[in-house]
């Protein structure tokens, strides 16, 4: 991590039981892992930026060891997605940086999974929120796994920096039942389907 300056990681498990329907035996695992980072390029125009991606590779490895530790095993994750806040002193194509870093960490150690991790990105002020997307790992069509975990920090991410996430989860909404592909169904051969 050569040029990486990490303020704070955090990781965040939701376990939910009903929406209001019938209480699941087994909850809904959502978990996130955040990273706020030093942002290089904050207060100026930088025409090569694409080099940080390989400053990040290290920590989105590290987050999304933590994920699977807070899922339990990388064999229950279904869903995952990923995101950045960028703070105000930078721009909106740093927070794309983390697209290559974050997905290919997940995706590797959970392994085998075929469909591209959705991402969100945005710039914003301290303490801004972000709804990161989710989707079936390996099925972006299946609709039951359709869902998003808000994330932030009250004090992420500063002007100068990057606030940096993964979510997986273990599964479908709580009481999916809205039709369309089910897992059961995904042929798996297009990330799509």
């Amino acid at each position: 991590m050569s040029n990486l300056i990490v303020r704070k990681i955090s990781t965040v498990v939701e376990e939910i039981f009903h929406e209001g329907g019938p209480v699941s035996n087994v909850p809904l695992r959502r978990a996130a892992a955040l990273a706020v980072v030093k942002n290089p390029f904050a207060g100026k125009y930088v025409e090569d930026i694409q080099g940080f991606m390989d400053d990040l590779r290290p920590l989105g490895l590290k987050m999304a060891a933590k994920l699977v530790d807070a899922i339990g095993d990388a064999a229950l994750v279904e869903g995952y997605g990923k995101g950045s806040l960028v703070g105000a002193g930078g721009e909106l194509e740093h927070g794309a940086l983390w697209h290559a870093p974050g997905g290919y960490a997940m995706r590797e150690l959970i392994g085998g999974s075929k469909a591209i991790v959705p991402s969100a990105k945005k710039v914003g002020a301290m303490g801004a929120r972000l709804d990161v997307p989710i989707t079936h790992i390996n099925a972006s069509y299946v609709r039951s796994h359709f869902d998003s975990m808000e994330i932030g920090m009250n004090d992420s991410p500063r002007s100068d920096e990057m606030l940096l996430a993964l979510v997986m989860t273990t599964g479908p909404r709580i009481h999916s039942r809205s039709g369309g592909l089910e897992s059961k169904d995904i042929i798996g051969k297009d990330g799509l389907k």
